[in-house]
């Protein structure tokens, strides 16, 4: 697998809340958990940047900034439609042997998800739709080249302050340059998060990514912590956290420790 075939995920952003007073506080918890749930109605632009390091043969660097808006779109009484966009800004360094570094954009990841709008009677939430692999990077070293195509899906529930879930994709290519390599990949996030009645929430997910063609995992675990705030009016998650590589590849996965940090935009209704 690519390094970047590695970086098409990402995690479902959580977030906290702080205001004044007993309602206010329920309603801040409230919004947080919203950002616990992947096909919540909620409009929201994630902006997640990411460090690791020895990566790829070359041991380098790499930070990845994931543009990451999320759109709902109620498309009947009771469905709604998710658009889900992942659209990295990357920096590296030494990643590529004999390449030197780059900077520009990666492929673009856009997930649609078809989602009840009320949870089922035993409270799970659920979605399933297509997801897309388009070719945006805009250097061959940041990208596959390639048109990608497949199914993906989310289910979770929420109990109290718990959120526990799981979303899942498989991309294979479809159409791009012959010369390059096929991609047929497994997505799993399992996320489980916790927030508390002031809207603290602490995550731990893994983003997971099995190469079909290459018989391997790249599989970090990501450990974090976001708070919600507002200026004025405007409320917005901030946070950041740490992940660990499980496992990845010799010749293009990051090695031991990274860093995450994120800001998301919200636009309640």
């Amino acid at each position: 697998m690519t390094p970047q075939l590695m970086s098409f995920h990402t995690a479902a952003t959580t977030g906290f809340a702080f205001s004044f007073g007993a309602v206010a506080f329920a309603d801040d918890q409230d919004l947080a958990k919203k950002l616990s749930n992947p096909v919540a109605s909620l409009i929201s632009v994630p902006f997640q940047l990411n460090y690791d390091e020895e990566v790829g043969a070359g041991n380098g660097e790499r930070f990845q900034l994931n543009v990451q808006p999320v759109i709902p779109f109620g498309i009947s009484e009771d469905w709604n439609l998710i658009s889900r966009t992942i659209f990295p800004i990357v920096s590296q360094d030494d990643v590529v042997p004999t390449e030197g570094s780059q900077f520009g954009t990666g492929d673009t990841v856009q997930s649609l998800f078809f989602s009840p709008k009320a949870p089922a009677d035993s409270g799970i939430i659920w979605g399933v739709g297509p997801v897309l692999l388009l070719p945006t990077a805009s250097e061959n070293t940041l990208g596959s080249e390639k048109w990608g195509l497949g199914p993906t899906g989310v289910v979770l529930r929420q109990s109290g302050h718990w959120t526990v879930g799981l979303l899942a994709n498989h991309i294979w290519d479809y159409a791009g340059e012959r010369d390059r390599a096929d991609i047929n990949s497994t997505f799993l996030q399992p996320f489980t998060s916790y927030t508390t009645p002031t809207a603290w929430t602490y995550t731990v997910n893994s983003e997971s990514t099995y190469d079909w063609e290459a018989s391997h995992w790249s599989a970090p675990v990501n450990f974090q912590i976001t708070k919600l705030t507002s200026i004025g009016s405007q409320p917005f998650s901030v946070g950041g956290g740490l992940r660990y590589w499980v496992e990845s590849p010799d010749d293009s996965g990051p090695d031991g420790w990274g860093v995450r940090l994120i800001a998301t935009l919200l636009f309640p209704e």
